[in-house]
């Protein structure tokens, strides 16, 4: 888990939101995961870090997997908030979920 991960765990428990899964699995066989997951609403968040950095979901093959990923998640009824770790710091990821949840 990342520090932005953590963060965002923390900060939904002192908002007293829904806990949510954490890397939950979706679209079986494929072993996709969502970082954060409310299977009952359908709502999923994934922290995009290395943004600024030229990380690896930045670059080729693995930001073509991310994009397969989340297009089957949308066919399969999903709304997955893409956020960065300075968004999770800001409150915008928080703002983002509890919109998504009510």
């Amino acid at each position: 888990m990342s520090n932005a991960e953590e963060a965002l765990a923390t900060l939904l428990k002192w908002e007293k939101l829904p806990i949510p899964s954490r890397e939950y699995t979706f679209a079986s066989p494929r072993r996709w995961k969502f970082d954060f997951a409310w299977w009952q609403h359908k709502v999923a968040v994934e922290i995009e870090g290395g943004s600024w950095i030229g990380g690896r979901h930045t670059r080729g093959s693995s930001f073509e997997s991310d994009c397969e990923k989340y297009n089957e998640a949308a066919l399969l009824g999903w709304r997955v908030l893409r956020v960065t770790p300075k968004m999770v710091e800001d409150g915008r990821a928080i703002a983002l979920i509890r919109r998504a949840l009510t």
